[in-house]
């Protein structure tokens, strides 16, 4: 197998995150050969820079890309990371018109919080759906009218295209590129090795409800509340966690309430049929092994919940996944075969 080439752009001023965990991610990622038995990576990374100088990332790390871009040889994906330092103007120029030049023949492109600033002056983003950090949906909107942006997912592939919030969501993001190409099983085994918690789909928000909960709370509740995300199968009742929180039943409830705007019943069953979506992807359990798995009482009372919270039941939303990734794997082979032709011609 040769592997796949993943060019990631280096840059004065970059979010070092933004380069080491999509990195990590491809470079972790393997297959086994039949005829020996034996490991073969599936993407060789390269870091590609304005000119081959060293950078310095924001957090002040240095990085010494490998090759000048004007040097890069064929690649199958590029990533362009963010990092205050795309707002150069020598290397925003430099930049775009390289990728503008050089984007007919990259499979796919992909940018990491503020790095869609760079392809967006192309010109190659016009009327698609894109994402980018929160902090600068606005700003992109207002600069590149042209441009659909989606204020608060993590990730958006339109085309060739694929536009993310940056930082850990650039690992989500990866992840997706390589279950794309490899299937979900290497995915998984790339998040495992990673010790991510869970592999996140693109359409899931930044702010997540976990974390909004953390923020409005500054008491013991808040560490509760990371807790319930590790032990949704267990007894997630008022009068258990208000014994985890060493507070009476009818106290918890009503600071539960007072600071998080809603009840605590409510908000196990989110945080349930939210993980119960995520593993509905994978088709190696059945529906009601799902719904047991993380904290429902019975199969029956996992649809009902599921059919109340999002309007249709798990079986629905499982077909829905399942077409979406096999029109995706669909998609990909097309490409990668015109693609090739290309190369070819």
């Amino acid at each position: 197998m040769i592997p796949k080439t993943i060019g990631m752009i280096v840059f004065e001023q970059m979010t070092a995150a933004d380069l080491s965990g999509p990195a990590d991610a491809f470079s972790r990622a393997t297959t086994i050969q039949s005829a020996n038995g034996g490991e073969s990576g599936c993407y060789r990374v390269l870091t590609l820079g304005v000119d081959t100088g060293p950078c310095a990332t924001e957090c002040g790390i240095i990085i010494k890309p490998q090759l000048a871009i004007e040097d890069a040889p064929p690649l199958d994906t590029l990533i362009v990371p963010g990092g205050s330092g795309i707002h150069n103007a020598r290397l925003s120029k430099k930049l775009s018109k390289w990728l503008g030049r050089r984007a007919p023949g990259i499979r796919r492109l992909a940018t990491l919080g503020s790095g869609i600033y760079a392809l967006a002056a192309t010109g190659l983003l016009d009327r698609r759906e894109v994402a980018t950090h929160y902090r600068f949906s606005k700003d992109v909107a207002l600069k590149f009218p042209s441009l659909r942006v989606n204020p608060n997912c993590l990730f958006v592939n339109d085309g060739p295209f694929y536009t993310s919030a940056g930082a850990m969501a650039g690992i989500d993001l990866s992840l997706s590129l390589i279950e794309e190409d490899y299937g979900p099983r290497i995915a998984l085994a790339v998040a495992r090795e990673l010790v991510i918690y869970a592999k996140r789909l693109g359409h899931q928000e930044q702010y997540s409800d976990i974390l909004q909960f953390q923020t409005k709370s500054i008491s013991r509740l808040s560490e509760l509340t990371s807790w319930i995300v590790s032990h949704l199968n267990e007894d997630l009742s008022v009068e258990a966690l208000a014994t985890k929180a060493c507070l009476c039943p009818r106290h918890f409830s009503r600071r539960f309430k007072m600071e998080f705007g809603t009840t605590c019943a409510d908000f196990v069953e989110k945080l349930r049929l939210e993980e119960a979506c995520r593993r509905l992807s994978s088709l190696d359990n059945s529906v009601d092994d799902v719904g047991i798995s993380v904290g429902f009482k019975s199969g029956d009372a996992f649809r009902r919940a599921f059919r109340r919270r999002l309007g249709f039941t798990p079986n629905h939303y499982r077909s829905r996944v399942v077409a979406n990734a096999d029109n995706t794997h669909a998609t990909t082979q097309r490409r990668q075969k015109l693609h090739g032709l290309s190369k070819v011609a």
